[in-house]
């Protein structure tokens, strides 16, 4: 395959969904995003990282909440175990998946970046699929840096953000990162009713593996999909 926008067409396309899921919300997205693809007849390959230290979901107290903010505001990295052998094998799509954390990837995308960068995305397709309470546009445009200075191609993302207007999104995510129950609570369960992604954006997520599945096919580019999600609100699109 040559580097660059449009994937040639193949026999047997094959996909690389290589991701990290904090909460689990990435990785509910991802299985109905496989089947989408799979539905056009992709070749799917699954691979989770695992942070040597895995950081416990909830985490069980405010401090340790503004903790986790600071330190991911900063970047700093979550060492990662080893990757499969097979990730390094030839794939026509990449897909790289993770959360937002602090209007930055998480810490093992990070710790993955720098480890394996050139060795898994040089001169490869990469789409990125972001997971995010809303403010997302920071972690696109960072890891569109870093993966392009890897040598990748990024023609495109897939971006979904938590249902729920702010500022009740934003105090419902970090109280249920810290181990609360915000949708409980006599005020704000009025405004935050659930945490994390909805059995509608499940299906956008199929709905996107079967459009990105079909481009493959037809050797057309990714560049012009919409891939983000209709709960977006416009500000959030860009």
């Amino acid at each position: 395959m040559m580097p660059g926008n449009e994937i040639t067409p193949t026999v047997n396309p094959k996909v690389l969904i290589i991701y990290y899921s904090f909460s689990g919300q990435t990785i509910g997205l991802l299985h109905h995003l496989a089947e989408g693809l799979r539905e056009e007849k992709i070749n799917v390959r699954l691979e989770r990282l695992h942070p040597v230290k895995p950081p416990h979901f909830p985490l069980r107290s405010i401090t340790a909440t503004l903790k986790m903010m600071f330190t991911t505001f900063v970047r700093r990295r979550m060492p990662i175990k080893d990757i499969s052998p097979g990730c390094f094998e030839d794939y026509d799509l990449t897909i790289l998946a993770g959360p937002t954390w602090s209007y930055n990837p998480s810490g093992p995308v990070l710790s993955l970046i720098d480890r394996y960068g050139r060795r898994l995305f040089a001169g490869k397709i990469v789409l990125p699929l972001i997971s995010c309470r809303g403010y997302w546009r920071m972690h696109w445009r960072g890891l569109r840096k870093m993966l392009q200075k890897c040598g990748a191609v990024v023609p495109n993302l897939i971006v979904f953000a938590h249902q729920c207007r702010e500022p009740w999104r934003t105090i419902g995510v970090f109280l249920k990162i810290a181990g609360k129950h915000p949708e409980r609570g006599a005020i704000i369960g009025k405004y935050y009713k659930r945490y994390g992604h909805t059995k509608e954006q499940h299906e956008e997520a199929f709905r996107f593996g079967a459009m990105v599945g079909k481009s493959m096919r037809q050797g057309i580019s990714l560049e012009g999909l919409n891939l983000q999600s209709t709960g977006l609100s416009s500000y959030e699109k860009g």
